[in-house]
């Protein structure tokens, strides 16, 4: 394969590179496709933006594959991609970054609520130098309690955790130039961290106010359980990157910590036998410490390796996390070709 800055060759063919790449993961929306699409084709015009649209059907079990297939036929511009069954945000996303070839990637929701009249903002933001532009919903079109402050509470401790303060992670309109995503692998949730795991990279972050509107069809696929999901993940992601390579310094040092603590527990039970009289086995709330104790290191500790498992596993039998039905309009792919069944 040959690459240069505007031509791609595989297989001894030629094809053009376009600038930007829209990634646009669907499940379910063919209430909002041809809104979506006309809309963005019209922001694609307005600002001559050398652009492709790259369309994932997350296993929807509408019409949306339908809708989606007419704007294939019409526009060459259109990729489409489409799953056997659900396999999940981050998965549909990264078979559009797979099936994308622009040099500059800006994923969208297909729900209306990403503003695409916000691309060029963030394009201006690309041009400016930086490598990840992350797009933030300043003046957010959701309700309060359940979706506003709970994503204030997770954004905030992500910031802190992390050291890469932005106000709003949840975002799914951000820009990645290409090269930045490459060495990155994703499974699960994590799709929300590519700014983390590209600022530990070195890449420059920044972030840019960016258009949202309230929800126009059908209901939110997203719950308050999410936030609880969120830093489950944000615990993930701060053990790999702090100990994915040397874990036995996290294990190694949590031990001694413990141990100590057992030491100095052990001489004041004895203190506590032989200067007050006071027996341990008649006190029940030791027991019940010891044993939640125990019980919550142990979940926290199988996760955390079930997790490394998991990447070694995907990594090294080289697993799909997702399978494609078909293809439309897809000369090639970028990235993890073995991949596509």
């Amino acid at each position: 394969m040959v690459e240069g800055p505007n031509l791609v060759a595989t297989d001894g063919e030629v094809v053009p590179v376009p600038r930007v790449s829209l990634v646009i993961p669907c499940y379910n929306e063919e209430e909002s496709v041809d809104e979506l699409m006309t809309e963005v084709f019209q922001v694609i015009q307005r600002h001559n933006l050398d652009a492709e649209v790259v369309l994932v059907d997350d296993g929807s079990r509408d019409k949306t594959w339908e809708k989606l297939s007419a704007w294939g036929e019409r526009e060459p511009r259109v990729k489409l991609v489409r799953f056997r069954r659900n396999f999940g945000q981050t998965a549909a996303m990264v078979a559009g970054m797979d099936h994308s070839t622009g040099e500059v990637i800006i994923p969208l929701d297909a729900d209306l609520q990403n503003d695409p009249n916000s691309i060029p903002d963030l394009m201006a933001k690309v041009e400016e130098g930086y490598d990840v532009v992350s797009g933030w919903r300043k003046n957010r079109q959701d309700k309060t309690f359940s979706r506003k402050i709970p994503s204030m509470i997770a954004n905030w401790i992500i910031s802190k955790v992390s050291g890469v303060h932005l106000h709003d992670y949840g975002c799914t309109l951000k820009a990645y130039r290409r090269e930045v995503l490459d060495p990155v692998n994703l499974y699960g949730e994590m799709h929300r961290f590519i700014p983390i795991y590209a600022s530990w990279s070195g890449a420059k972050v920044t972030e840019v106010a960016v258009g949202h509107r309230a929800r126009k069809y059908g209901q939110s696929k997203y719950g308050i359980m999410r936030t609880f999901k969120v830093i489950l993940d944000l615990l993930v992601v701060k053990f790999l990157g702090s100990y994915g390579t040397k874990p036995i310094y996290f294990f190694g040092g949590l031990g001694f910590l413990l141990f100590g603590g057992a030491v100095l527990s052990g001489a004041y039970t004895l203190y506590a036998k032989y200067v007050h009289d006071v027996w341990a086995h008649r006190n029940p709330f030791l027991i019940i410490a010891v044993f939640l104790g125990l019980l919550g290191m142990q979940a926290i500790f199988m996760g955390l390796l079930a997790e490394i498992g998991i990447r070694t596993y995907h990594e090294s039998q080289s697993r799909p996390i997702y399978m494609v039905r078909e293809r439309k309009n897809v000369v090639r792919t970028k990235r993890r070709d073995s991949f596509i069944a």
